[in-house]
């Protein structure tokens, strides 16, 4: 029997463009990183003031992470906005890839950050000074319950959205949360331990900057990774050969290969079909396996599909299962 093939040939394909579905995952990441931008203008001001006035270095520290935080929040969102864009002629395949570049400017942001705040850290260790104010200990831990209630909600939508840059803002938010912890037991140590136990702080905002560092770099590489266009998870390739192999007409599947842009894939499939039909019938099959990808997969924007005749050992077996 032969294969019952849909016809196309009265219809445009759609141009290749990030799905309505996309823009609105990659608006909403944005949203998030300027509510991220609001809060940490507001924490920045009142660690710096509380650690400036406490005699806290380990609280100005605290702050000035945030201040940094602010600008690789506004990076996030610039670089999600930019990603939303469409398709140009300059762009043809959009402009997915500032969405990776915006992580790994952030990662890059954390990891300066923490080499910067350690330097300080140890100059602050070797220089005598007063041993912190005890109502720095409440600011911290209206930071600490502030900034992981955002990294939760941030984490979570970056689990939903897919995106690598909106999880690096999440753990910058995570990161800042840990350096008001150490701060906060560097603080109690330096205040329950009286003469001689200052630097205390000091060396907790030294610890904190070891997690803030590596938390950077562990952000950094998967970042990299989808810029030099990693391949996917396999459960991705997998889920399309298992469309495109119930499509009429397709006899076989020979490669497929998988291309993240942002949050969207690009395909390129190559389908074994009749070596008898004809250039017209195998174009048909081409853009019906194309069609059917793309419907069970929005994030799907474009399907390259080289079509190949089938052996003929294999396509006696196509026949005879599609008989039965």
């Amino acid at each position: 029997m032969e294969p019952t093939i849909p016809n196309h040939s009265q219809s445009t394909p759609p141009k290749a463009q990030p799905s309505g579905a996309t823009r609105h995952k990659l608006f909403s990441g944005a949203r998030l990183a300027l509510l991220g931008v609001l809060i940490n203008c507001v924490l920045a001001c009142i660690k710096i003031g509380a650690g400036m006035a406490g005699h806290s270095y380990a609280l100005i520290a605290d702050g000035i992470e945030s201040t940094l935080d602010i600008f690789s929040s506004l990076v996030i969102w610039a670089g999600l906005m930019l990603a939303a864009r469409p398709p140009d002629a300059t762009h043809p395949y959009g402009h997915g890839k500032a969405e990776p570049l915006a992580a790994v400017v952030v990662s890059l942001l954390i990891i300066t950050a923490a080499l910067g705040l350690a330097a300080e850290s140890i100059r602050e260790i070797v220089t005598p000074h007063h041993a912190p104010a005890s109502f720095t200990l409440a600011v911290l831990v209206f930071v600490v319950v502030i900034k992981e209630w955002l990294f939760r909600r941030v984490a979570h939508a970056s689990e939903r959205i897919g995106s690598t840059a909106v999880k690096a803002d999440a753990w910058h938010h995570r990161a800042d949360a840990v350096t008001s912890i150490a701060a906060f037991i560097g603080i109690s140590v330096a205040l329950l331990g009286g003469r001689g136990y200052e630097p205390a702080d000091d060396w907790a905002a030294l610890f904190a900057c070891f997690l803030i560092g590596f938390n950077g770099w562990r952000l950094l590489r998967p970042a990299l990774d989808e810029i030099m266009d990693i391949a996917p998870p396999p459960e991705v390739a997998a889920s399309v050969r298992q469309v495109a192999s119930k499509v009429p007409g397709v006899a076989a599947l020979d490669e497929c290969r998988v291309r993240k842009m942002g949050l969207d894939f690009y395909i390129d499939l190559h389908v074994e079909v009749d070596g008898d039909l004809t250039v017209r019938e195998g174009h048909e099959i081409a853009h019906a396996v194309k069609d059917a990808i793309r419907n069970a997969d929005p994030s799907v924007v474009d399907v390259l599909v080289h079509i190949e005749p089938a052996n003929r050992d294999r396509m006696e077996r196509y026949r005879k299962e599609d008989n039965a």
